[in-house]
């Protein structure tokens, strides 16, 4: 059998407010291609498949499309819902969606019974643990004792290595955690609610393959415990990521390879710093016309209008900051920069420090009109 082992879709996301639903549905449409070319059998999806637990008509329309596109390839699917997934929304039609091959994993007190697929070698069972909150799981599991992610997981484990026993089939878990190891990026939304958020990888000893999710970059923690990642970068800490999806094969005594599928990049990420000017001008910064960019600018006085000034020439630039060269200037407490001053000397001070550069005679001038007129108003 040959699994090909995704997460953390997250179907709707903006990425510093730009939408990026063409950009999706173009990565995982190439799913679909590589079921074809690959012989894929299951397709897993280990959490996170929207952004969030109310996704948009949109999120909902290209996610269908996707889905869609995979099984007509020819494969399986079996999604579990991660941290920012509502579980109750992803499973409402879960009894319809399986008979079109399409298995939603969503009940935590269902987490033990699997989704059984066959291969020439007889049945594989699929685990799908969905994220366990705490304070959520440990009354859905029926232990008002359990204490903790490490904790609720366990017992998660513990019910599926039971079942296993019994069953005495290969196996396949998807989990939504945060492993001991694993590293995060900065797109994660943490999972730290009451207490800390790592379980150790020693929960998955004994199934052939845990298809892990919520860690953004692909890992590999153990042959068989692995994270995929995200299948685009959701923020500029993935620039140097290689996004990509592991392509598992069991045969009939289990694990027997992984193998690292690289996805397409719609649009690279990188990292601009320097004058405004310099930015603007040199000619060997053609080559970052076309990439999504944060930008630092090192003025010593902050540029005007510099984001639409740097869109002139990078369409695709997203995220500003100004660091002059040796540092701001010092910061000092509101009582000691408004102490002895009149309401005129402490506005032109707040546009020195916002800018590193005092206003001019025109600004001034304006400054003096705007004071004036909310003076009148509290007048009247």
């Amino acid at each position: 059998m040959r699994v090909l082992h995704t997460s953390d879709w997250h179907v709707g996301r903006t990425f510093h407010g730009r939408d990026l639903l063409a950009e999706q549905e173009a990565v995982l449409g190439g799913l679909a291609d590589l079921v074809d070319t690959e012989r894929v059998d299951v397709v897993v999806v280990s959490g996170d498949l929207y952004d969030r637990a109310v996704p948009s008509a949109e999120a909902v329309d290209t996610c269908a499309r996707v889905l869609h596109a995979i099984a007509a390839a020819g494969a399986r699917i079996i999604i579990t819902p991660g941290n920012h997934d509502s579980a109750p929304r992803l499973g409402a039609f879960a009894a319809f969606a399986k008979a079109g091959g399409l298995h939603l994993r969503t009940a935590i007190a269902d987490l033990h019974e699997p989704v059984l697929i066959d291969d020439a070698h007889g049945p594989v069972a699929f685990y799908g643990i969905p994220y366990l909150e705490p304070e959520l799981a440990r009354h859905a599991l029926g232990d008002t004792e359990l204490r903790g992610h490490a904790a609720v997981l366990g017992e998660a484990m513990r019910r599926i290595k039971a079942d296993l026993a019994v069953r005495g089939t290969r196996s396949v878990v998807l989990a939504h955690a945060f492993v001991i190891g694993g590293e995060a990026s900065d797109s994660e939304r943490t999972i730290a609610v009451g207490g800390v958020p790592h379980v150790p990888g020693s929960l998955f000893d004994g199934i052939d393959y845990a298809a892990l999710g919520h860690l953004h970059g692909p890992q590999t923690l153990a042959e068989h415990l692995r994270y995929s990642g995200s299948p685009m970068a959701y923020s500029f800490s993935e620039a140097n990521h290689r996004k990509s999806v592991w392509l598992v094969e069991l045969d009939a005594n289990g694990l027997v390879g992984v193998e690292r599928r690289e996805l397409p990049v719609p649009r690279a990420l990188g990292r601009l710093r320097g004058q405004i000017q310099d930015l603007l001008t040199d000619p060997t910064l053609d080559v970052e016309v076309e990439k999504f960019l944060t930008v630092e600018l090192t003025d010593q006085v902050r540029p005007l209008d510099a984001m639409r000034r740097l869109r002139e020439r990078f369409p695709y630039a997203l995220h500003l900051d100004w660091l002059p060269e040796g540092g701001k200037p010092r910061v000092r407490r509101y009582t000691e920069t408004v102490k002895g001053r009149t309401d005129e000397e402490v506005a032109c001070c707040f546009v020195e420090d916002t800018r590193n550069s005092p206003p001019n005679d025109s600004e001034r001038a304006l400054l003096r009109e705007a004071l004036a007129a909310v003076a009148g108003k509290e007048r009247e």
